[in-house]
């Protein structure tokens, strides 16, 4: 019997989706935001979940079977990289990959049947994965998978897809362009001054998809009333989508302090996001809300940002 209308996915299963000690996405940020929960005594309001590993017929929800199989290979290997030379090909990387889709499916599955009405997994948010090659330390892209899940198997239509992650969401943003039954808010550092370099505010989509998609590109260095301000604009574009389901792609590279980024947000920013989306989430979807903890490379940032959101999902 559940205590709680949120649960939470952890596990060492999940937590074993990085690219090593030197490397950004390294081993230890799943422990951080576990720290953050503990620090925020939020451990017994929750429900805590085991990882869920996905096989490969999932993955071909949104990526192709020649890209699949490359991954499977080079795991195995564990020598080189998986792209241009950001992200390492570790052995195990592709297991540990299909781990993060299986829990955000999990969980989505979980949410769409009424058991919670929130959910957070923090190790997942691989917003930069394309159908047929793997970029920015995103190896498939559970967002993705996430959206064709809930349309084949739940017959949703109306999903919102809001990413707050520095890096713009390019791997879901340009293979859902034309689409215009997916709705995207994408607030990120502007593309002059970071990778990958897109997501230009001109950009609402294409062809039928004109309208339906958000890009906020933000200045180097803006702080929370930058966001705010705008998020506001956000909040009524999403009040006239009236969605069915919402995900959130909470990185936490956009707090200020983070080693590859200039955003300057606090943690109001993700607790301002996640309620408003929840309040937005009871009125029009019966308070279906997935948070996906997306990118983050301090590990004090990722202990602050991740738990506010999970606490303004309780409520």
């Amino acid at each position: 019997m559940s205590t709680s209308s949120i649960a939470v996915i952890a596990g060492p299963e999940l937590a074993d989706y990085h690219f090593g000690d030197a490397h950004p996405f390294g081993p230890l940020r799943h422990q951080a935001f576990l720290d953050g929960m503990l620090q925020r005594q939020l451990n017994t309001l929750v429900d805590w979940l085991k990882p869920t590993h996905c096989e490969a017929e999932t993955l071909r929800l949104f990526h192709s079977q020649e890209y699949i199989e490359k991954i499977r290979q080079r795991s195995a290997v564990g020598f080189g990289y998986l792209d241009h030379g950001d992200t390492p090909a570790r052995k195990g990387i592709y297991d540990a990959a299909c781990t993060v889709v299986g829990s955000v499916l999990d969980m989505i599955d979980r949410i769409v049947a009424g058991e919670y009405r929130r959910g957070f997994v923090p190790i997942a948010g691989l917003h930069h994965g394309y159908r047929d090659h793997c970029s920015g330390f995103c190896v498939f892209n559970d967002c993705a998978i996430a959206i064709e899940h809930l349309r084949q198997k739940h017959g949703l239509q109306k999903i919102l897809y809001v990413d707050i992650d520095a890096h713009h969401g390019d791997g879901v943003f340009y293979n859902y362009e034309s689409d215009s039954k997916l709705f995207v808010v994408d607030f990120h550092e502007d593309g002059q001054f970071l990778y990958p370099g897109t997501g230009d505010a001109d950009e609402t989509g294409t062809g039928p998809a004109v309208g339906t998609m958000m890009n906020f590109p933000m200045f180097m260095h803006a702080k929370d009333s930058d966001f705010i301000e705008l998020w506001n604009i956000a909040e009524m574009f999403i009040r006239s989508i009236e969605p069915e389901f919402i995900i959130l792609q909470c990185g936490a590279d956009s707090m200020q302090g983070d080693p590859i980024t200039h955003l300057e947000y606090s943690p109001e920013v993700y607790r301002h996001v996640a309620q408003s989306l929840c309040q937005l989430a009871d009125e029009f979807c019966q308070g279906r809300v997935i948070g996906l903890g997306g990118g983050g490379y301090n590990m004090e940032n990722i202990a602050r940002a991740w738990p506010v959101v999970v606490e303004a999902m309780l409520g």
